[in-house]
């Protein structure tokens, strides 16, 4: 029994010097990226883009509809090459619809590539921005409240997003 007591305090011991405090900050990365211009001027470039495509497709979409009501009207009076002839003809014309659409805004599709384009450089300042707030204050962890991670209980005195904002220039 002895020994068992003197093994569990040599464990405690031992187990408590080398446990250290760790210092962590919370942020909210979607405060800071709706304070900074920058990002404001990406993301209307970025719906601009967007809303241009889709009134493309729109439209296209329209004249698809147009071209099934004619065929619908028509149908009975096509002889049979005629209307396996038009079938063919709204199947390519949906297809290319629908690669479109997809080469637009499907994964890694030309939405997904703009967006790379104009706001992940400004993701990466608020990242650098972080790191260096971060390395200079001590912090080991950095937990983003904003998006991913559920938080239940924050002390405000931790969100350290004003800071983020100083650090970038902006207020």
């Amino acid at each position: 029994m002895k020994k068992l007591f003197i093994a569990f305090f040599s464990i405690l011991v031992l187990s408590s010097t080398t446990v250290q405090a760790q210092k962590y900050a919370i942020i909210d990365t979607r405060y800071i990226l709706d304070k900074m211009p920058d990002y404001k001027e990406a993301q209307k470039q970025l719906d601009n883009v967007a809303e241009g495509w889709q009134k493309d497709i729109d439209s296209r979409q329209a004249d698809l509809d147009k071209m099934y009501q004619n065929f619908e009207a028509e149908q009975v009076m096509l002889t049979e090459e005629l209307r396996k002839k038009r079938e063919d003809q709204l199947y390519n014309k949906e297809k290319e619809l629908r690669d479109l659409q997809r080469k637009r805004f499907g994964f890694e599709g030309d939405l997904f590539k703009k967006r790379q384009e104009l706001i992940k450089p400004i993701q990466d300042k608020v990242y650098n921005a972080v790191q260096k707030m971060a390395v200079l204050r001590g912090y080991d962890f950095v937990l983003d409240k904003s998006e991913g991670i559920t938080i239940i209980f924050a002390d405000p005195k931790l969100d350290k997003s004003e800071d983020v904002l100083k650090d970038l220039g902006i207020r």
